[in-house]
Parts: structure tokens; sequence; C-alpha cells
């Protein structure tokens, strides 16, 4: 893990460096996801049989693609009753956090006599995309499916890539805390292809969730339109400002965390304090030969991770918001008094006790969160993205002739007389 500093020449570089990795726009990658979507939209069960077959090693049916109920409930109980405890207290915490996202519908009528409102829906059917395949992530399946029930979807679809056919305990013990009604074994971009155009044995859903590889990814981009989707998810990422207070094994710990997630993570730390740069890398070097993950970690490291030298906190803060991270870490004394200056991020973790791994899993907001710098313009996964506004109108004959002549005349002049007329008819 290098030590930069932002007046160094290579800077601007590094910045780059980690804003353009896990781009989706490779051209033999998006060729490749290119012809899955198609064939599955054009050839449904058969074009996903076979991928299936070719990409994740084993043999579905019609018969064996959904897991069935008494599929689930063995597998869910080949859980740890203290495993499951963990899980319960998680999903409890994530359910009052996304209650209070509910939202109402309202109406006002104004002085002319026009009643406005809005009403607030939820979609009639979601699909959750679960990585389930060398990695497994049962969190995952609480942050996406807990929200969606609380919003009120009428049925809530899990896709996961599954080994030899066979349903991830972990995942399936999520899947029913969840609430998620049904589950199909399997994944990667025909998995999308499918949500989004339905087959015979997959129906199509309004809207498409949850993290997955570059090809998941690519997929999600492709169907976007045909299907909503709630985010391009990224490399994961964390970005620590430190101002030296701290332990610089928290800091050093806190960046494998995301370092050995894969190789494309990054994990940077700006901190004014050259000597906490140096005593921050030295401890990453220490903890990294303790991570089951090592060889990963180490490989994200060399590319995309740094310890970075700032003038001061006021720059640090600037940085943070020129990256907008996943993950932001405010390691200062007085995290709040930098709260307000913070723009752009993901989730901000206040203080030397507030580690990301508990917002991954834990503490109860959602950790789908924007990643590669679209904290800019996206928020968090959360109830509002499993609903829909539909916009009431009402006016009275009165409120008509009140406005009336000015709304013919606006559609009058951009050429819209039909417009015009429609209105114009009503007045007599």
């Amino acid at each position: 893990m290098r030590i930069i500093r932002t007046d160094d020449a290579e800077f601007e570089h590094f910045f780059r460096q980690i804003r353009e990795r896990g781009r989706v726009f490779d051209p033999e990658l998006w060729a490749s996801v290119g012809r899955i979507v198609e064939q599955v939209a054009l050839r449904g069960d058969e074009a996903l049989f076979d991928y299936t077959a070719k990409w994740d090693g084993h043999c579905v049916t019609a018969a064996t693609i959904e897991a069935s109920p008494e599929e689930k409930k063995e597998a869910a109980a080949r859980v740890h009753p203290e495993d499951l405890e963990i899980f319960r207290l998680a999903a409890r915490r994530i359910e009052r956090f996304h209650e209070r996202q509910r939202q109402e519908g309202w109406s006002v009528t104004d002085e002319a006599g026009v009643e406005l409102g809005q009403s607030i829906l939820p979609l009639s059917r979601v699909g959750i995309y679960a990585p389930g395949g060398l990695a497994c992530y049962p969190s995952t399946v609480l942050m996406t499916a807990i929200p969606a029930r609380i919003a009120g979807v009428g049925e809530i679809i899990l896709v996961t890539p599954s080994r030899d056919g066979r349903l991830h305990p972990l995942i399936a013990a999520a899947a029913e805390m969840g609430g998620v009604n049904r589950i199909f074994k399997i994944g990667g971009a025909q998995a999308i292809a499918a949500l989004a155009f339905g087959t015979a044995s997959i129906p199509c859903v309004d809207k498409i969730v949850g993290p997955g590889n570059a090809y998941v990814a690519a997929a999600k981009k492709m169907v976007f339109g045909r299907v909503a989707i709630e985010m391009i998810a990224g490399p994961s990422e964390v970005l620590i400002i430190a101002d030296g207070s701290g332990d610089a094994s928290f800091a050093a710990a806190d960046l494998l965390a995301q370092a050995e997630h894969d190789e494309m993570a990054s994990a940077v730390l700006l901190t004014p304090d050259p000597a906490f740069a140096e005593a921050v890398v030295a401890e990453v070097t220490r903890q990294l030969e303790d991570l089951s993950r090592k060889d990963i970690a180490d490989r994200s490291l060399a590319a995309f991770a740094a310890a970075v030298v700032t003038r001061d906190l006021d720059e640090a803060v600037a940085l943070a918001n020129r990256f907008a991270p996943e993950h932001l870490e405010l390691m200062v004394q007085d995290p709040r008094r930098l709260l307000p200056g913070i723009r752009n991020a993901g989730a901000v973790f206040l203080g030397m006790h507030t580690p990301e791994a508990l917002g991954d899993y834990m503490a109860g907001p959602n950790h789908v969160l924007p990643t590669g710098g679209t904290a800019r313009f996206s928020s968090p996964l959360g109830v509002y993205d499993f609903i829909k506004r539909t916009s009431l109108l009402s006016f009275s004959r009165e409120a008509l002739l009140k406005y009336g002549k000015q709304t013919a005349h606006f559609a009058e002049l951009e050429g819209l007389d039909g417009h015009g007329k429609s209105v114009r008819i009503r007045m007599g």
C-alpha cells in the first residue's frame, strides 16, 4: 500500500485510476453480455438453461430451476441456531430503520377549487439478485427483501447462482426472514435477462435490485428501460478521513475489510498527518498476514489503495466529495464538525468506534450503496426504491374556466392546437 501526497505529480492519475476501475464498458464483455441478453429474450428457457449449464456448471430444467417449499425449508434448517439468531437481530434492526422510510399519499385543494395530489403505490413484482457462487451474501438478501416487503411489493423473487443446483442454506434462511416469495437457482447475466423479459419458468418483474459481478452490472444496464434498476453496482470502496488522533490499527483494519472483497475494491486513507499515514501502512502490512483472503486483499491494495497525505482536513473533505465514496469513515476527534461539508457519500460512519462492517450487517441502514462516484447523484437502497408515485388532478368547471384560456394559449404557442381545442371545447 503506497503513500502519496496530494501535491505529487502522480496523484491525479491515481485518482482517475480508482474512479475508472470496474467500468462495464469493456467491448468484449459488453458484446458477450449483449448476446446473452438477446438470446434469453428470444429463446427464453432454452437459452437460460444452456447458459446456466455453461457458466454455472450444472443443469437445470423447468422442474428444478425453482426451489420448492420443501427445499427452502430443508436448506434453512441446516443453519446453526446461533447463526439464525444473529440473522434475526440484523433483520429486526434493518426493519426498524426502513419502517421510517414509509411514504404516504397526499391531496390538497387550492383557492380555485382545484384538487391536486399524489398516490403512493408499491411495485407489483421485483427481482432481487444475490451473489451465491464463490461468495455468499445473505446480508444482501435481508437488505433488499426487507425494504421491498415494507413497501408492500406484491411478489418478491430472488435469483441466486447455486453450486450443483443446491440452494445455499444461508441464502434460504435470509430469504425466509426477508419475505421472499420465490427463489430461482440461477445467476449471471442470464438471470437478469430472464427477470427483465420473462421466460416460461420465470416471470418478468418491474424492477431488479442487488449487486453482482461485471456481467450482472452490464446486463442490468442493458435491460434498464424495459425494467427499472436501482443502480449499477461497481466494486466496493471505503475512504477514511483521519486527523491522526485515532488508533492506526483501527484504520488499517477497516481498509483491509474493503480490500478483501475483491481485487477491484478500493481502500483509501486521507490524513494531514504523515506519521499517521506511515503507521497505518505499517499496520496494513502487518494485519494482511492474518487474512484468509490475503491474496485478494494484496492485489486490491497494490492497485487501488493508498494513504493520501493532504494539506489539512479541509482538503481531505474536498477530496472526499470528489471521490464520492460508497463508504466514508470520519475517524476524527469531532466528526460532526466535518459532517456539514460532506456532500457526496453513500453512507457516513462517524467516529472511531463505527467501522464500516457494522453498516454491512447490523446497524440497520441499507448496505446497498452507490459506488464509483455515483454518490454524487444516487442514494442508498430503501423503501422508496419499491414504490411509484402517481399524480392526481381534479378540476371543477369553475376552475377550468379560470385557467382554461391560458392553458389553451400556452399549447398553441407550442404549435399544439389540438391540445388547445381540447380545453376550449369544454369552455363553451
